[in-house]
């Protein structure tokens, strides 16, 4: 028997996508970004907007200069992990960095986002422990589980009735009890309503841990997410995130005011025995992160921008999610017409993401966006109308 046997179903899926002469759409190669908003994908200029790269900064002239010089005074990597060899000054003022910008007394940074939901909530919730876990949660939260062995409960998206339920029925039982949310999902980029979790979170006496990825930069007066939108900041005891979406960089990191997140450095698997960030993205994410801080009109025009993408797709007749934020999807009933769709607007200059069930809720195929606050508002109506003709083209053009 091949080892790879078990992946027939998986190859047989594939080949299904790619039928009939298809990209492969997981393997999209962009040979050159021209601009935040453009990049060069098969030699044509296309359009991004399946990027992630809310505020434009992966391209920030200020955050490239600081890489360039910290690369010149450091090097270009720690070559051991941050509880070996791979803490440097820079790792130290950045993890200061964030304590400031979060109002928090301790910051943990890891090397990727995906590592640090996996070593913050494997450290946090072990096998005595329950994990309350929305059932829209991304995969590195559910990974994270596995990996600390915790109980998992699962509760219906985005409903702080349903996780109070379960929280009484634990009403008793040995072991903390950690609550885990996002503050805007990533596939249909709903929002959290963050202040009736910690309503669920005070009266039941349970953990809170908010995964602000898609939201940090985004929401809040200050960019500090959905907790800072919704004034509940205290409540929340743990907020993990990425520098990959807003910040425009690679890695992430774990806020909080309790003690004893020091501790979790010698306990969190992820964190011990991965290299750490290296120096030049290091010096890049605190550079975004000042740009982040002095440049509130990038949310401003963010958030204009994802209301002006959320209309116009309805307006053409396209089921999308539920809220204009960030993240907003078409939602589309059949695989292969899904497929067909990301394929024609591909040829036809605009770049998105293709995702498919059962990576997706309710088991729909989306077409999933992001928009930056660099679109201009002449880019976001060009990609409306390129998702209108295609429509057309295959006979879409009902909003349900």
């Amino acid at each position: 028997m091949s080892i790879f046997s078990k992946y027939e179903g998986l190859a047989s899926a594939l080949s299904a996508v790619t039928a009939g002469g298809g990209r492969n759409p997981f393997n999209v190669v962009i040979e050159k970004p021209i601009s935040s908003t453009v990049g060069l994908i098969e030699g044509r200029e296309t359009l991004l907007f399946g990027t992630n790269n809310y505020l434009g900064l992966s391209q920030s002239p200020s955050a490239i200069e600081a890489a360039v010089e910290a690369a010149r005074a450091y090097g270009v990597g720690t070559t051991g992990s941050r509880i070996a060899n791979g803490t440097q000054g820079l790792h130290r003022q950045l993890e200061e960095r964030l304590c400031a910008f979060f109002r928090r007394r301790h910051a943990m940074v890891f090397s990727t986002g995906y590592q640090a939901n996996l070593g913050t909530i494997s450290a946090l919730a072990g096998k005595d422990d329950y994990l309350l876990l929305d059932a829209d949660s991304h995969a590195s939260i559910y990974d994270g589980s596995r990996l600390g062995h915790a109980q998992v409960i699962r509760f219906r998206h985005n409903d702080a009735d349903d996780l109070h339920k379960r929280l009484r029925r634990l009403d008793g039982t040995p072991g903390a009890k950690l609550v885990v949310v996002e503050g805007i999902y990533s596939m249909m980029g709903d929002v959290v309503p963050m202040a009736e979790f910690a309503a669920v979170k005070r009266e039941t006496g349970a953990w809170l841990l908010a995964d602000e990825a898609h939201s940090v930069g985004v929401m809040g007066e200050h960019g500090r997410g959905v907790a800072e939108a919704d004034g509940v900041e205290d409540d929340v005891d743990f907020v993990v995130g990425t520098f990959s979406k807003s910040l425009g960089t690679v890695g992430g990191y774990c806020v909080s005011n309790h003690d004893g997140l020091d501790l979790i450095r010698l306990c969190s698997r992820p964190y011990m025995f991965t290299a750490s960030l290296p120096p030049e993205v290091i010096a890049a994410t605190m550079a975004a992160l000042t740009e982040l801080e002095n440049r509130p009109e990038l949310r401003v025009r963010l958030m204009d921008n994802a209301r002006r993408l959320h209309a116009g797709l309805q307006a053409a007749g396209l089921r999308t999610g539920p809220q204009a934020s960030p993240v907003v999807s078409v939602i589309l009933d059949d695989v292969a017409v899904a497929v067909a769709f990301w394929n024609r607007l591909l040829d036809l200059g605009v770049y998105v993401n293709l995702s498919l069930p059962p990576a997706t809720p309710d088991q729909h195929p989306l077409l999933r966006t992001s928009v930056m606050a660099t679109h201009t508002p002449e880019q976001i109506d060009r990609a409306v109308e390129i998702f209108a003709v295609v429509a057309g083209e295959m006979g879409i053009n009902r909003a349900a």
